[in-house]
This record gives C-alpha cells, structure tokens and sequence, in this order.
C-alpha cells in the first residue's frame, strides 16, 4: 500500500489578538518548521519509501522542511490567499489523492477549516494554536510515524482513530457551516478581529465537549458539566447579561490568562442529531472565531453528529505497531530488529 501523508501547517495559528488582549503565548514559524521536520523524520522511519502532499503556505514552512528532509514531496496545486480556504482546498485535494493521513499544525480555527474541506479526514493534529481544544501537543518525530503507519496501511485505522463529533450550523439562505469544539452566537455587530474576547457579549452556545481544564467557550460549559468527546451527547448554554436574574455565575477562563465572570440563564444536555436554532441579529463564532453575521430575523439550525475527523491516537498506533512489528525492518544478514 503507497504510503501518502497530507501536511497542512498554518503560518498565522498562534498570532492573533489574544496576544495582546489576553496572555497567549506566540507560536513562530521557525518552531513549526521544526515540528514540521521531526514530523517528515518520522514519517521517513516509519516508511521506506513515503510521499508528503503539503500545503505550500505563504511563509514556506512545510516546503522548507521537505526540501531539506529527504522526503518525496508535491505541494496542493493551485492559487494560494493567505487565509483559511487554502487549507479548506489543500484538505479537499488530500482527500481527491486518497492520502492516508493528514498531519496539521494549528489550532481550534485551522483544523475547522481542514473539516470544512474535507469532514472526515483522518488527522494526526498537533497543536501550534491559541486555544486548542481539539489539537494535542504532541511531538512530531512519534505524529509523523503514526501518520505514516497508518497511510501504509501497517497500522488499521479503524482501530486507532475515533471519529470526532461535528456542529453542523445551516443558516438560512447562506451557505452551511461547522464548528469542532463550540458555535457561540454573541450580540457583536461585526465580526471585527474575530477572537472572542468578552463574556458579556455572549448570548448563547452548543457544544460538542465541555472541558473544565480548557480555554475558551468550553471551559464555562465544563465548570458546568464536564462532557469529553467520547460522550454520545452534546451542551447547549443560554447566557444572560450580569446584573439580570442567572441560575449560575461562572468565573472562567475565556482566553489564555483571562478569566471572566459569566451569567448563565440555562445550560442542558441534548443528544446527538437535536436541533437548536438562533435567530439573529447576533453574529456566529464557530471555535472561538467570529466569523457569520446574521441579520435579523435570519435563523440557524445547530445540530452535533459523529461524523467528523478520524483523530489518530499516536500512542495507541505506536502500541499496535510494537506488538504487530510494523517498525521492525531486516538487517543486511536478513534478522529483523527495531530500525
């Protein structure tokens, strides 16, 4: 089986606002060249023989690291914007190449557009972002040999990735969207410089995970009930304005080193497939990014199912490899042993 791994690296994930409203720290390219050539070195380890499909981003940080790593490399045709549809377009043109594996580098907002391009990549996301809820840290020299035994077929991936839950957004008489970790409807007229950043503008949000120990719109929703991604469920959260009448105040943390007294009216468990609608005006943000205006009276439908990426579990691809002898490669007098 060829083995054929995507790599999608956003030169702008952990630059925005949050710098300097907040206390986020800054991700530069020269790391993530870095985490991007430990990630083709364990690609190469893995495979004797793999080929990268890259997003050439503006900064030449995927194309800089290929060229120096050995490995056989073709960057996503086609024009590049500097924006999230590149990645949106190169996710759509790994899946038309049937990459095995796609390996991201970014946040929340980058891997939201990876699903937008193509919903049920199989990913392998390492986190260069702000807020990232969905990407892990994970070291690139043990993600690019996941990535790669999984794409050469080594390691099943039905048995190393779960699929993830997806908020679907249909918004009348617009194009539909998604969001990963949470769509939050805020009373901002515009999107403005997207990051959420004020509690007391938000009006209400959905949620496919509720995690106390994160940052972001999921961490009101944990403080509240905690639900992990492996919960066949989801949250819907109705925030009011302080000063009016709340069923809970929740001092959360709602950007790195930024915590904010919140008042919320109501928040409850809905399943899988339950629809919830917004009615504007308001404006939409999907994964702590403002990006959908809504006129008044325009309505949108929410609703969370399973059918999103496939994460790999690099641990649990390593174990199976381990024990199937996947990284075991025969020597010159033909006696296999760890390569």
């Amino acid at each position: 089986m060829t083995c054929l791994v995507g790599l999608a690296a956003n030169p702008d994930s952990g630059k925005d606002i949050r710098r300097v409203a907040a206390g986020a720290s800054v991700f530069n390219n020269q790391e993530k060249r870095a985490v991007v050539a430990r990630c083709l070195a364990g690609i190469a380890a893995a495979d004797p023989s793999p080929s990268v499909l890259y997003l050439d981003d503006l900064r030449a940080i995927a194309r800089s690291a290929v060229m120096t790593a050995g490995v056989a490399g073709t960057p996503v045709a086609g024009p590049r914007h500097g924006n999230a549809q590149d990645t949106v377009r190169a996710a759509a043109a790994m899946q038309r190449a049937s990459c095995g594996a796609v390996i991201s580098l970014g946040g929340d907002g980058t891997n939201r557009a990876l699903a937008k391009g193509w919903l049920d990549a199989p990913l392998v996301p390492i986190s260069t972002g702000t807020n990232n809820v969905f990407p892990g840290m994970q070291e690139g020299s043990a993600a690019g040999a996941a990535a790669a035994l999984v794409a050469s077929g080594s390691v099943a991936l039905c048995d190393v990735a779960p699929q993830v839950k997806v908020i679907h957004v249909e918004i009348e008489g617009e194009a539909d969207d998604i969001a990963l970790i949470d769509a939050v409807a805020t009373d901002d007229r515009f999107v403005g410089a997207r990051a959420l950043l004020s509690g007391d503008r938000l009006i209400a949000a959905v949620l496919t995970r509720a995690i106390p120990s994160a940052v972001g719109i999921t961490s009101i929703a944990g403080l509240l009930e905690p639900m992990s991604d492996e919960d066949d469920g989801a949250m819907t959260v109705a925030f009011t304005a302080r000063g009016r009448s709340a069923k809970w105040h929740v001092r959360a943390p709602i950007a790195p080193g930024r915590f904010d007294d919140i008042a919320i009216a109501d928040a409850h468990r809905i399943d899988l497939g339950e629809t919830v609608e917004i009615v504007g005006p308001c404006v939409l943000a999907f994964d702590g990014e403002r990006e959908r205006v809504m006129k008044a009276g325009q309505r949108a439908t929410l609703s969370v199912r399973r059918d999103g990426p496939r994460v790999i579990d690099i641990k649990s691809t390593l174990e199976v490899a381990a024990r199937d002898g996947a990284m075991l490669f025969p020597t010159a007098e033909g006696v296999r042993h760890a390569g």
